[in-house]
Protein backbone atom coordinates (compact mmCIF):
# COMPACT_ATOMS: atom_id res chain seq x y z
CA UNK A 1 0.00 0.00 0.00
CA UNK A 2 1.10 3.48 -0.73
CA UNK A 3 0.79 6.68 1.28
CA UNK A 4 -2.59 7.52 -0.25
CA UNK A 5 -4.14 4.23 0.86
CA UNK A 6 -2.61 4.61 4.32
CA UNK A 7 -4.17 8.05 4.66
CA UNK A 8 -7.56 6.53 3.81
CA UNK A 9 -7.11 4.04 6.67
CA UNK A 10 -6.08 6.82 9.06
CA UNK A 11 -9.09 8.90 8.03
CA UNK A 12 -11.75 6.16 8.22
CA UNK A 13 -10.30 3.69 10.74
CA UNK A 14 -10.50 -0.08 10.51
CA UNK A 15 -14.26 -0.21 11.04
CA UNK A 16 -14.83 2.31 8.25
CA UNK A 17 -12.58 0.39 5.88
CA UNK A 18 -14.46 -2.83 6.69
CA UNK A 19 -17.74 -1.07 5.80
CA UNK A 20 -16.20 0.15 2.54
CA UNK A 21 -15.03 -3.39 1.78
CA UNK A 22 -18.52 -4.79 2.39
CA UNK A 23 -20.05 -2.11 0.14
CA UNK A 24 -17.51 -2.64 -2.66
CA UNK A 25 -18.01 -6.41 -2.52
CA UNK A 26 -21.79 -6.11 -2.57
CA UNK A 27 -21.81 -3.61 -5.44
CA UNK A 28 -18.91 -4.87 -7.57
CA UNK A 29 -18.64 -8.63 -6.94
CA UNK A 30 -21.88 -10.01 -5.50
CA UNK A 31 -24.02 -9.98 -8.66
CA UNK A 32 -23.94 -13.16 -10.74
CA UNK A 33 -22.57 -11.23 -13.72
CA UNK A 34 -21.00 -8.00 -12.41
CA UNK A 35 -20.58 -5.07 -14.77
CA UNK A 36 -17.06 -4.93 -16.24
CA UNK A 37 -16.10 -8.19 -14.55
CA UNK A 38 -12.35 -8.52 -14.59
CA UNK A 39 -11.92 -4.76 -14.76
CA UNK A 40 -14.20 -3.55 -11.97
CA UNK A 41 -11.55 -3.20 -9.27
CA UNK A 42 -9.03 -0.35 -9.62
CA UNK A 43 -5.40 -1.11 -8.81
CA UNK A 44 -4.97 1.76 -6.34
CA UNK A 45 -6.70 4.63 -4.60
CA UNK A 46 -8.26 2.72 -1.71
CA UNK A 47 -6.74 0.09 0.59
CA UNK A 48 -9.57 -2.32 -0.20
CA UNK A 49 -8.74 -2.22 -3.92
CA UNK A 50 -5.06 -2.96 -3.25
CA UNK A 51 -6.02 -5.78 -0.86
CA UNK A 52 -8.44 -7.29 -3.36
CA UNK A 53 -5.69 -7.61 -5.95
CA UNK A 54 -3.23 -8.94 -3.37
CA UNK A 55 -5.69 -11.61 -2.19
CA UNK A 56 -7.20 -12.57 -5.57
CA UNK A 57 -10.64 -11.27 -4.57
CA UNK A 58 -10.78 -8.62 -7.29
CA UNK A 59 -13.05 -10.35 -9.82
CA UNK A 60 -15.20 -13.43 -10.23
CA UNK A 61 -12.52 -15.29 -12.23
CA UNK A 62 -9.98 -14.87 -9.41
CA UNK A 63 -12.57 -15.84 -6.81
CA UNK A 64 -13.32 -19.03 -8.75
CA UNK A 65 -9.69 -19.91 -9.41
CA UNK A 66 -8.13 -19.09 -6.05
CA UNK A 67 -11.00 -19.34 -3.57
CA UNK A 68 -13.31 -21.92 -5.12
CA UNK A 69 -16.26 -19.51 -5.26
CA UNK A 70 -18.29 -20.31 -8.35
CA UNK A 71 -18.60 -17.64 -11.02
CA UNK A 72 -21.87 -16.69 -12.71
CA UNK A 73 -24.00 -17.00 -9.59
CA UNK A 74 -24.71 -14.33 -7.02
CA UNK A 75 -22.52 -14.36 -3.92
CA UNK A 76 -24.21 -15.46 -0.72
CA UNK A 77 -23.99 -13.35 2.43
CA UNK A 78 -21.49 -15.87 3.84
CA UNK A 79 -19.30 -15.61 0.73
CA UNK A 80 -19.39 -11.82 0.91
CA UNK A 81 -18.34 -11.93 4.58
CA UNK A 82 -15.54 -14.37 3.74
CA UNK A 83 -14.20 -12.02 1.05
CA UNK A 84 -14.44 -9.02 3.40
CA UNK A 85 -12.60 -10.98 6.10
CA UNK A 86 -9.82 -12.01 3.69
CA UNK A 87 -9.40 -8.40 2.55
CA UNK A 88 -9.38 -7.05 6.11
CA UNK A 89 -6.91 -9.71 7.26
CA UNK A 90 -4.51 -8.68 4.50
CA UNK A 91 -4.87 -5.01 5.38
CA UNK A 92 -4.28 -5.82 9.04
CA UNK A 93 -1.02 -7.60 8.22
CA UNK A 94 0.49 -4.64 6.42
CA UNK A 95 3.28 -2.89 8.29
CA UNK A 96 2.36 0.32 10.02
CA UNK A 97 3.73 3.30 8.19
CA UNK A 98 6.57 5.13 9.81
CA UNK A 99 5.58 8.64 10.77
CA UNK A 100 6.82 11.25 8.38
CA UNK A 101 9.67 13.20 9.89
CA UNK A 102 8.70 16.60 11.14
CA UNK A 103 10.71 19.46 9.85
CA UNK A 104 12.03 21.70 12.52
CA UNK A 105 12.74 25.29 11.82
CA UNK A 106 16.17 26.38 12.77
CA UNK A 107 16.20 29.63 14.69
CA UNK A 108 19.37 31.58 14.09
Amino acid sequence: MGPRERRVIERHGTAGIARHAADFIQDRLAPACPANDGRQTPMRGHPVFVAQHATATCCRACLARWHGIAAEQALSADEQRYIRDVVMAWIGRQPCPEPEPTRQRLLF
